[in-house]
């Protein structure tokens, strides 16, 4: 028998777990579906340190009574606002409580199929059941968009890997790694070869890395002129990051080709202060050097690279070679959307056109975090992206879920009855 629901939520991250909370605490019909912070997971390593500060990485539900500030307190885990990087265990076990504590209803299951149109959509789940709603709201995160160049998507994959696709490094000791990328995940992954003892060097196609500066105590006069030279948010400092963080609604108005040119632009892949100081001190790294070509053989991988500027080639010989090459949205690499759903969606640059309550051109279908990157900004690449998009979503679905309560195709209805009233639960750490 079908499950009917009038917003079904697919995916368990930072922003469908902040959405959710959010639609709980208006008593509003919805299902979550999918593994509580899967990315966090199955794709960064538990003792990663976060480039995100303290402040930046909390989940949110209305009443702000579950902080990773004090859920860091309950389990005595270090915490500061900034300057204190929180491991990426440490915000995955976080996300985990916070489900636990503010979202209990979620079903843990992954949607393997999502076909349907305006007011009527059926998902089919990996435990065999149905579920209708006639509102979808897409939270996927990053995990299915991995980008790998075509000089090596056709490696065996016992030789090749995506930085997304390993957490633990310690096969590799003694090996030959090649790392490629200029990202934060590919310096990442060079940090973690090194200590695991491979023979790890990073090949880098551009003619530096970008490595976040370390904190810096000042106090005084001194801070004050800093904090109007570059003020502090969410996604940290300029006014640039100032401005995406207070005004996405406002980029939304922008021309498109300005839009996307400034969200892939700004605040690229930098890598941490705590990673990248160790690498440029103890891994070698080879700038301005592109990827030509790479082989299979015997005796390992033949890579080719050739220098950027002198057009020199190089031959390396590696064992196994990561791909730090991060992700690109493209929702043809969403494997559980319906052809005819996909071809329905208006994209610019592969990803979703929105309007300004994250809906796509399929009425009632809706994307949120990175994915709506492109409509929104660089905001929505980051956790702390989360609490505009819960709060501003939140306000459309309560307001469509008033106007009426709507048919699915068996005749039945969804949504909240007149009468009920919103849920006064609130979230604090266990």
């Amino acid at each position: 028998m079908a499950m009917n629901t009038e917003i079904a939520i697919i995916g368990a991250g930072p922003y469908g777990l902040s959405l959710a909370a959010h639609l709980r605490a208006k008593g509003l019909d919805f299902r979550i579906f999918g593994h509580p912070m899967s990315f966090w997971k199955d794709s960064v390593p538990a003792d990663l340190p976060l480039k995100a500060e303290g402040f930046a990485l909390n989940l949110f539900e209305p009443g702000r009574g579950f902080t990773l500030e004090k859920f860091c307190q309950a389990r005595g885990y270090a915490y500061a606002r900034m300057g204190t990087p929180v491991p990426a265990r440490v915000f995955r076990e976080y996300g985990e409580a916070f489900q636990k504590t503010c979202v209990p209803e979620l079903y843990p299951f992954m949607v393997t199929h999502l076909s349907g149109s305006e007011g009527s959509f059926t998902l089919r789940l990996d435990n065999g059941q149905v579920v209708r709603a006639v509102r979808v709201v897409l939270a996927v995160g990053i995990g299915h968009f991995a980008y790998m160049p075509s000089s090596v998507a056709r490696l065996p994959r016992e030789k090749v890997s995506h930085t997304f696709n390993t957490v633990s490094f310690g096969q590799f000791s003694g090996r030959r790694v090649v790392v490629i990328g200029a990202g934060s995940s590919a310096v990442d992954t060079a940090y973690f070869l090194h200590r695991a003892g491979a023979d790890v060097a990073l090949y880098v196609r551009r003619s530096k890395i970008w490595i976040n500066h370390p904190p810096q105590a000042i106090r005084g006069l001194k801070l004050l002129l800093t904090r109007l030279k570059k003020p502090r948010s969410g996604l940290g400092t300029g006014w640039r990051s100032r401005m995406a963080c207070d005004f996405p609604g406002v980029f939304h108005l922008l021309p498109a080709r300005l839009r996307l040119r400034i969200t892939k632009g700004h605040l690229g892949p930098a890598a941490s202060w705590f990673t990248g100081q160790a690498v440029r001190e103890e891994v070698p790294v080879h700038l301005g050097m592109a990827l030509e070509s790479a082989t299979d053989a015997r005796d390992g991988l033949h890579l080719k690279f050739r220098n950027t500027l002198t057009g020199q080639l190089k031959a390396v010989e590696a064992d196994h070679l990561f791909a730090g090459t991060g992700a690109r949205i493209d929702l043809a690499r969403l494997p559980f959307l319906s052809g005819a759903l996909r071809a329905a969606i208006r994209t610019e640059d592969n990803m979703p056109v929105l309007s300004g309550a994250f809906e796509s051109s399929v009425s009632g279908l809706y994307f949120i975090g990175p994915a709506a990157a492109g409509s929104f900004g660089p905001l929505l690449r980051f956790a702390w992206g989360a609490r505009f998009v819960a709060r501003r979503l939140t306000r459309h679905l309560t307001r469509a879920n008033a106007r009426g309560r709507l048919p699915l195709p068996d005749g039945k209805f969804v949504g909240r009855q007149p009468e009920s009233t919103p849920s006064q639960t609130k979230c604090f750490p266990l």
